[in-house]
């Protein structure tokens, strides 16, 4: 069989389509190379990414210290599964659980896979130590919430596109209005069997929301005040994202913005996915301390790549890297001029509503209905002026650059952004 090379983006677009299942709507755009904040079509073209794989490349793009990492390790060991030990997991497990201030990692591949372990610790907790009786333990979570397409977390998902013709349906979940503790409160005392409390510290699918200040804290009060688990979903908002090491660390006064030492909020159980790889290989986590993590013993759960010597190594150095290259900061630094620029902007403009976000996770809202083409076509725009872009809930753009863009890179962007709304604008 012939093998095709040097594909043009139409012809690489045509495999997809014939070979491939339609599970994704991409942008007509055919990557082939990354670097940094860049990366380059077929033909050549060069682009800000301001996607970052939905933030599991925060790192940037082929970061040369994550890479370097992969292939020495690829070089000597890749896979033991868990039936025996291998000299790369402990290491990585003690790195991992000293940065987040947490007993024990629980290693899994993906973030969809961390979610349902969460979800399985939670319940094991809910019966071995809570007390809940066989069956009956509830989870609590949020309207509009995305935390991944399993079959036990689409049912408790209200996107209908994701969930149609999928059933029957999970149970034993609770689902409750996003950033409103009343709601929460009331659903902890009418529901006596509730085990834990899944929540994104900010929604970031469904269009970057972030909630009201304070409610988090109150949330995780209200979860200790009923001995519930609060089970934070950080896969794409942890690793320095919204400006801190987690979104859970909210406006904590440390100087040092990479840790969580003194964070807002606490989880009792902590899920980690996307950047926690620099998006170099699938690597997720699930982090809590023993009284909660004991109950998960041998048999009880498991993964035959989850926590191979290729993923503690790689994992280890994307840590590394958002240490030493101070990324939290730099993502507070620059989401800050981000917003403050584009809020200079949008007062002149019809076709933005807001911009809102934390740290280098922003979106923009677009004047139209979630059913229009409106942010699409504006996406489509945005990629022939350099820079890619996705819509998410029909009129919202969300901007996620990798976090070692600098700011002569960011006002760049602003420009590229602002000069396609003003051209959108004007033709429309």
């Amino acid at each position: 069989m012939a093998v095709l090379e040097h594909l043009t983006s139409q012809q690489a677009i045509d495999l997809e389509n014939k070979y491939g299942a339609h599970n994704y709507h991409p942008l007509p755009v055919v990557l082939s190379k990354g670097e940094g904040v860049y990366v380059w079509d077929v033909e050549g073209k060069k682009y800000y990414d301001f996607l970052s794989a939905y933030s599991a490349v925060n790192q940037g793009h082929c970061h040369p210290k994550i890479v370097g990492a992969m292939v020495e390790q690829a070089k000597t060991l890749t896979l033991t599964s868990r039936a025996f030990y291998n000299d790369m997991l402990g290491k990585y497990e003690k790195y991992a659980t000293e940065t987040f201030g947490f007993d024990k990692l629980l290693p899994m591949n993906t973030g969809a896979e961390a979610v349902e372990t969460a979800l399985k610790v939670c319940r094991r907790w809910a019966y071995q130590k809570k007390g809940i009786p066989e069956n009956q333990a509830k989870v609590i979570v949020c309207e509009n919430n995305f935390h991944g397409r399993t079959t036990t977390i689409i049912s408790f998902s209200n996107d209908e596109v994701a969930r149609e013709n999928y059933g029957p349906y999970t149970e034993g979940f609770v689902k409750i209005e996003y950033d409103n503790l009343t709601a929460l409160e009331n659903a902890l005392k009418s529901n006596p069997h509730v085990a834990g409390f899944l929540v994104e510290p900010i929604q970031g699918e469904a269009g970057v929301y972030v909630p009201s200040e304070g409610y988090l804290k109150g949330a995780k009060a209200l979860c200790e005040k009923y001995n519930v688990l609060f089970i934070a979903d950080e896969v794409q908002t942890g690793i320095a994202r919204t400006g801190r090491l987690l979104a859970t660390c909210g406006n904590c006064s440390c100087e040092d913005k990479n840790c969580s030492g003194t964070p807002d909020v606490k989880p009792d159980i902590l899920i980690l996915g996307k950047a926690l790889s620099g998006g170099v290989y699938p690597v997720s986590g699930v982090l809590a301390n023993d009284d909660i993590m004991e109950v998960i013993t041998p048999g009880s759960h498991g993964s035959t790549f989850g926590g191979n010597p290729v993923a503690a190594a790689v994992s280890t150095a994307a840590l590394e890297v958002i240490k030493e290259e101070n990324l939290a900061q730099n993502a507070e630094e620059l989401g800050e001029l981000f917003r403050e620029e584009l809020n200079k902007f949008i007062p002149t403009c019809d076709l933005v509503v807001k911009v809102r976000g934390k740290g280098l996770l922003n979106a923009i809202v677009i004047n139209d209905t979630e059913e229009s083409s409106t942010a699409w076509d504006i996406c489509i725009a945005l990629k022939e002026n350099g820079l890619l872009a996705k819509p998410t809930h029909g009129n919202i753009i969300r901007f996620a650059p990798p976090l070692v863009m600098n700011r002569e890179q960011l006002m760049d962007c602003v420009s590229i952004i602002v000069r396609t709304l003003k051209d959108f604008e004007v033709k429309a």
